[in-house]
């Protein structure tokens, strides 16, 4: 099946993400469709796992606000860093279906 063969988990994400290893105009538009439609259902789970890092990120900025110990809070600040930097690249990855469906459209 080639859906196991394009979608691949990403831990940092937390979310399965497309890695075609050919061009996607090679692809049947069958291959296309069934990848699309999966990809659609990974997408949807995109906003739920922002919210869950949101609340890490409002956790953590909890404990930075009473954190005396500058290391601590350095290392505070720095998980909430990549926590910010991976709500930004699910929010890439969440806007890849429009890129997707409009090239589909202007076939």
């Amino acid at each position: 099946m080639i859906l196991q063969s394009v979608f691949q988990y990403d831990a940092r994400l937390g979310i399965a993400i497309p890695l075609l290893n050919k061009d996607w105009e090679s692809l049947s538009i069958e291959e296309q469709e069934e990848i699309l439609w999966e990809w659609e259902t990974i997408r949807e789970a995109i906003p739920d796992r922002i919210k869950e890092l949101e609340a890490l990120i409002v956790k953590k900025q909890k404990e930075l606000d009473s954190e005396e110990d500058f290391y601590k809070s350095c290392n505070l600040n720095t998980e909430i860093s990549e926590l910010a930097s991976v709500i930004n690249d699910l929010h890439l990855w969440f806007r890849l279906d429009q890129d997707l469906t409009m090239e589909r459209v202007h076939r």
